[in-house]
């Protein structure tokens, strides 16, 4: 590997003053917003997202990583800017999320557990507005009903037990339902993602919706007067934090709502410094481009004001020959007729992408397995379409397993594109909202909104929240909202049993089938490999 330098030393290839840093050890830091006064975002934007996943794996983060190392190879000013894994799913299915093999991120260890805090601070944000909540119903100051409370508490850990939780509110106190939520997929997690200043935190912070009065009428977290007490807990969380690659790249990784449940994205800030810093800022969106593409073009780059020069798609050998029906123990084995069938899925998310009119380019992430013929294949499905396709070795060879993706990326963006287009308005109506997301980007024949659903949106409309753009929860693993369907099905429509409001981050959120907001853990979790040497090394991320 090679050796890693100091962050206040990396931080002088972006030219970032280091009086703009806080340090936390030699390789992290923290980067004060005052390092975006007066910088112009001089950089082009690359979104990488992927196909749908499955357990052969895809590895987007892996590729982000390793193309932004091929970028700098060849002397190009580049910087990363990536979400923060969650500690849930690190010791829960997915384990660590900061790349692979020769495409990491440094310090790894760190990153996937407790980094700099963010997630802490998002954690305590999040139950102390709970806690405040449940002490103004206890001593009667709220005009909140304490059966409508919507404000649940959260824990960065997969807990299924603490889906559905009773608890006594009021005085005298009345048995509730509530629950919890993974950090992740806090409300204040997407406000911090989607904040461009303390300003814009605190303002984004007050108009949350914490439940309902007894007639109905919408209650916001700044009739609870601890939008500053939020502040304070949130002020460093709101900076982007830095480190790097194993082989050098500069990366803004902060921010880390699920694209299954919320918008996907990492945060507006990191972006916006990775454009001002660097020629190239290679970004991702969480899960496939059904999901987390889909949501970054809409919800981030609309409030935003932010829009992509290419879109990268990731594919795997091994993922679309299990979308074509072969099975997770014989994909090591060439099936050519597997692949064949499998390149609908793939065809599914060039679609989609297409719709955004924007260059695209397809990364097969290499494994070790993949035979010629099958590379062949999808080469000459995407020579096909008319779609730049490259092969990309970014674990074995890391940035020089990248040398054709990183130059058919570089002729994609250097293409001129129109203002980013949406595929629905803002005064659409919220069933037109999910018709268009539905049928363009899922393929759905239609949706369904179920009679629970149906009243919760009536409700949102009488407090004037039915206005609002559309955050999908669904499954990731499947274009439909039944986690069964592989491929690209066909003849099904989406249901939507639920919504909750985000006001603060300016969005609804429809759930759709059967996802959930707290993960499970897997029959054998990730926590069981990892523990400690006696020297003190973190080992089995």
């Amino acid at each position: 590997m090679p050796s890693i330098e100091k962050i206040l030393v990396k931080s002088q290839e972006l030219h970032l003053n280091p009086q703009h840093l806080t340090t936390y050890g030699d390789y992290q830091a923290k980067v004060s917003l005052k390092a975006l006064a007066d910088r112009p975002m001089r950089g082009k934007l690359i979104l990488v997202s992927a196909i749908t996943p499955t357990p052969a794996g895809e590895g987007k983060t892996t590729v982000s990583i390793g193309l932004a190392q091929g970028l700098r190879l060849t002397g190009r000013s580049v910087a990363l800017a990536l979400r923060q894994p969650s500690m849930g799913p690190v010791f829960g299915r997915k384990g660590g999320a900061t790349g692979g093999g020769r495409s990491t991120l440094h310090p790894a260890q760190s990153i996937n557990l407790q980094f700099t805090g963010d997630f802490h601070a998002i954690t305590s944000a999040h139950n102390l507005l709970a806690s405040v909540v449940d002490n103004a119903l206890y001593h009667q100051t709220t005009r909140l009903d304490q059966r409508k409370v919507l404000w649940k508490r959260v824990l960065d850990v997969n807990d299924r037990t603490l889906r559905q939780i009773t608890v006594k509110r009021g005085q005298p106190a009345v048995e509730c339902q509530s629950g919890f939520d993974i950090t992740a997929a806090s409300e204040i997690m997407a406000v911090l993602s989607l904040s461009e200043s303390l300003a814009d935190l605190r303002s984004r912070l007050e108009r949350m919706v914490v439940g309902y009065t007894s007639d109905d009428e919408a209650v916001y977290a700044r009739e609870f007067r601890v939008t500053g007490a939020l502040v304070a807990i949130l002020r460093d969380a709101l900076q982007p934090n830095l480190v790097q690659s194993i082989e050098g790249v500069p990366a803004f990784v902060h921010g880390g709502p699920f694209a299954n449940i919320a918008h996907g994205c990492n945060s507006v800030l990191a972006t916006r410094m990775a454009l001002a810093y660097a020629d190239y800022a290679i970004t991702e969106a969480g899960f496939a481009f059904d999901l987390g593409g889909e949501k970054f073009l809409h919800l981030k780059c609309r409030q935003a004001g932010l829009a992509p020069s290419a879109i990268v798609i990731v594919a795997t050998i091994r993922a679309l020959k299990m979308h074509g029906g072969a099975a997770l123990a014989e994909l090591t084995h060439a099936d050519p007729a597997a692949l064949e069938r499998g390149l609908v899925n793939l065809a599914a998310h060039l679609d989609s992408a297409a719709l955004f009119q924007r260059p695209i380019v397809v990364a097969i992430n290499r494994f070790a397995t993949d035979q010629a013929e099958e590379i062949s294949v999808v080469e000459k499905f995407c020579a096909a379409r008319g779609v730049s396709c490259a092969l990309a070795d970014v674990f074995g060879q890391g940035g020089a397993g990248t040398t054709d993706l990183a130059d058919a990326v570089v002729a994609a963006a250097s293409q001129s594109s129109p203002p980013l287009p949406a595929l629905y308005s803002p005064e659409d109506s919220v069933e037109e909202k999910l018709h268009a997301i539905a049928t363009k980007i899922y393929g759905a024949d239609g949706i369904q909104i179920t009679p629970e659903a149906e009243a919760k949106l009536a409700l949102l409309r009488r407090n004037g929240l039915g206005h609002l753009p559309l955050c999908m929860a669904k499954t990731q693993n499947s274009l439909s909202d039944d986690a069964s369907k592989l491929g690209r099905p066909r003849g099904f429509t989406i249901t939507v049993r639920d919504f909750e409001v985000a006001n603060g981050a300016g969005f609804l959120v429809a759930l759709n089938g059967k996802i959930m907001r707290m993960p499970a853990l897997p029959k054998v979790p990730a926590a069981e490999r990892i523990d400690v040497t006696p020297e003190g090394e973190i080992v089995g991320l």
